[in-house]
């Protein structure tokens, strides 16, 4: 009788969660919130209750909801999964700072269930988690689209054939960073460094490395430094590698990461090894790590991505200032997306933006817009991961303002992970516009030509009359070259836009007419280095500093380095 009680609690329980969730039912209870404490002794439940961080590192900007996963195919399972469960539910309980609901249930990653959530946690998820082409494909759009991933130990091996760890998915792989298993002992001994000292999800370490007891993989490809930004790794030159190993533990390049995070399209990225051992998760230092990359994850705690390979002074004085500096695809909109992919990534920057009208590739004949398969769309996120180069921003001339094709173009832009639109809509299509940069968390920056080609926009002026009232997601993309050659004064045109400016797309010209062309930054007569100060003065942060170079097309390379040249010394000063 006492357990019928039990079950029927338990089962009203769940059926609360799932209306509270908002999530869609399904013919079994999926849904197991509550298990993990139930399966932990008293003990160890006081000793995690004892360890749980006392606060947030930042405030949520909106309820966050987080999906546990802790299904094992053909493995048993860690035995730290239930602790862990139990430490980040309590977490966010205590903390405020997100919701869990955990699941073991594959039918959770149908798109109606899975978008009521803001990170999935794959918690030591060994093997090939499930096989369906949609539900892979609706967890792999909810990441690159800007959701969050955090995944712990054996989800290195997570949708592989076990045993064996024999590849079925290698994009996965490609967007947590890494695959592999091998390891030494269960309690091995390391010295741990940090990578990224000063990095706000290794705030709990107070920038000194430390030693740990856990299994520790060495993990192989597709992880490098060239995809991702590393936290913390073994110090070798004061570990001794001892105990047996279980697979090939050497690495040619000594480079044995065990946590990072990175971004793949928009989407929030993180791994560490170090979740074996149930320990872990009442260790009050591990938990507060483990809070910051949750907050992380959920996207509520800023932190760089750049990979750790890519970063320059130049480029880490940026990241303080908030700033972006990458490619307008305009720039090689002669070429093809594939080339001008290339060519960012020769110039050393990580990110570009797109346009509609260029063609993808000589294997891809068609236009980078609406309309390509998701086989196409999936060679363009490998290609601009293998090339390390994120794509922010998007020309599209004229969003419509019906609903049915606004939502086609939104939808292009969230699967090509973008995070705004560059274009120059009707003014009467901007209700509908306004929906849905909110419900798909995408600006749109409005474009300015000149007077003819944008009668609306061209000044300033007209664009403010346009978004007054309305979302901070709507604002101005300044082209600083049809300023300047409409005789607008780029100064005078940002203090008239402030925190309207969403995103920029930046110019010098030989002279101020409508004849001026393009010239390296700094040589000209747009008083760029007075702008750049100028958009730190008001502490703007736009999406993108776009590096718009409308000259000499097929032998820019040389002054658009320049121009790189010239905003890196710029910001490198401005962020002492």
């Amino acid at each position: 009788m006492h357990t019928q009680k039990t079950n029927k609690t338990r089962r009203d329980f769940l059926r609360h969660l799932v209306a509270t969730a908002g999530l869609v039912a399904t013919p079994y209870d999926w849904i197991t919130a509550g298990t993990a404490r139930a399966s932990l002794d008293s003990k160890n439940r006081q000793r995690i209750e004892a360890a749980i961080p006392s606060q947030a590192f930042a405030k949520p900007l909106k309820p966050r909801k987080l999906l546990i996963f802790d299904l094992n195919v053909g493995y048993g399972g860690h035995g730290s999964i239930p602790t862990a469960n139990t430490a980040f539910t309590l977490m966010g309980e205590r903390t405020g700072a997100f919701e869990t609901v955990i699941s073991k249930d594959p039918s959770v990653f149908k798109p109606e269930n899975l978008n009521k959530f803001d990170a999935v946690f794959l918690n030591n998820t060994v093997g090939n988690l499930f096989e369906d082409p949609a539900l892979r494909q609706s967890l792999l759009e909810l990441i690159y689209g800007g959701g969050g991933l955090l995944g712990v130990h054996g989800t290195s091996v997570a949708f592989t054939r076990w045993p064996g760890a024999h590849e079925d998915w290698p994009e996965f792989g490609i967007m947590l960073g890494a695959r592999g298993a091998n390891h030494r002992d269960s309690d091995e001994h390391v010295f741990i460094k940090l990578d990224d000292p000063d990095h706000p999800i290794n705030q709990p370490f107070g920038e000194k490395g430390f030693e740990y007891r856990d299994e520790f993989f060495r993990v192989h490809g597709p992880y490098s430094r060239n995809r991702v930004r590393v936290l913390f790794s073994i110090d070798t030159d004061k570990t001794k590698f001892q105990g047996q190993p279980r697979g090939n533990c050497f690495r040619e390049d000594n480079d044995y990461a065990l946590a990072w995070v990175r971004n793949y399209g928009r989407g929030r990225v993180f791994y560490s090894t170090i979740a074996h051992n149930p320990y872990v998760f009442w260790d009050p230092k591990m938990l507060q790590f483990y809070l910051a990359a949750t907050q992380f994850a959920l996207g509520d705690l800023d932190a760089p991505t750049v990979p750790s390979a890519k970063l320059t002074p130049a480029i880490e004085a940026q990241e303080k200032l908030g700033w972006r500096l990458g490619i307008e695809a305009y720039t090689f909109h002669k070429y093809t997306l594939f080339e001008a992919i290339d060519k960012t990534a020769q110039l050393g920057l990580p990110y570009m933006g797109g346009l509609s009208f260029q063609k993808v590739s000589k294997d891809i004949p068609k236009n980078f817009e609406p309309g390509l398969t998701d086989d196409e769309l999936k060679q363009i996120r490998l290609k601009l991961d293998s090339a390390g180069v994120r794509l922010l921003t998007y020309y599209y001339h004229q969003i419509p303002g019906d609903e049915s094709g606004c939502r086609k173009i939104f939808e292009f832009g969230r699967k090509i992970g973008i995070e705004t639109f560059m274009s120059e809509p009707a003014p009467e299509a901007l209700d509908t516009i306004e929906t849905f940069c909110d419900d798909y968390d995408i600006n749109v920056a409005i474009h300015n030509h000149d007077r003819k080609g944008s009668p609306i926009y061209w000044r300033p002026e007209g664009v403010m009359k346009v978004c007054q009232g309305r979302s901070k997601r709507i604002g101005a993309c300044g082209d600083l070259g049809y300023w300047m050659r409409s005789g607008i004064d780029p100064i005078e045109a940002i203090n008239t836009l402030k925190d309207r400016l969403v995103t920029v797309q930046m110019h010098d010209v030989h002279e101020l007419s409508p004849d001026g062309h393009d010239v390296p930054w700094g040589t000209g007569a747009g008083k760029t280095e007075q702008f750049i100060r100028e958009i730190h003065r008001l502490g703007i942060q736009p999406t993108m500093f776009g590096l718009e170079y409308s000259y000499n097309w097929f032998e820019s390379m040389p002054e658009i380095a320049k121009c790189i040249d010239f905003f890196n010394k710029i910001s490198s000063h401005l962020s002492k």
